[in-house]
């Protein structure tokens, strides 16, 4: 499984694909811009960032590790190539839609998830111990 850690704002904003391409203006600080370019230089293009999870990197590991980036989590079974390695866990691809999600977590309880995937299951502050 594969996650991604998001604020459910930009998931309004950005609707119904992540891509870095669409957001390179909005990338203010000096880190922000440090590391885009990094990633560029070495990728050829800034890649949308996710956690993949394994038998010694769990699913709440990954999931907790992603509400560090934001207050929504969204769950793949799988993502599209083209697809890089970026550290141990971590995978980067070049778009993701978020229609394509199995399952979403978020710790808002204002987040209108329903209304943006209906046939998605939410589940909101529930860290369950193991994950099918």
């Amino acid at each position: 499984m594969f996650y991604h850690g998001i604020m459910w704002e930009y998931v309004m904003r950005e609707y119904p694909v992540l891509s870095p391409r669409r957001t390179a203006r909005r990338k203010r600080g000096a880190e922000q811009l440090r590391d885009r370019l990094h990633l560029i230089e070495q990728f050829g293009l800034e890649p949308v960032h996710l956690l993949e999870a394994d038998e010694h990197y769990d699913a709440v590991r990954c999931i907790q590790e992603c509400l560090g980036f934001g207050d929504t989590v969204f769950a793949f079974d799988r993502v599209h190539l083209p697809m890089w390695q970026l550290s141990k866990h971590e995978i980067g691809v070049e778009i993701l839609d978020l229609r394509t999600c199995t399952a979403i977590y978020t710790i808002r309880h204002e987040t209108k998830v329903e209304e943006y995937f209906p046939a998605i299951p939410c589940f909101r502050d529930l860290m369950p111990m193991k994950f099918s």
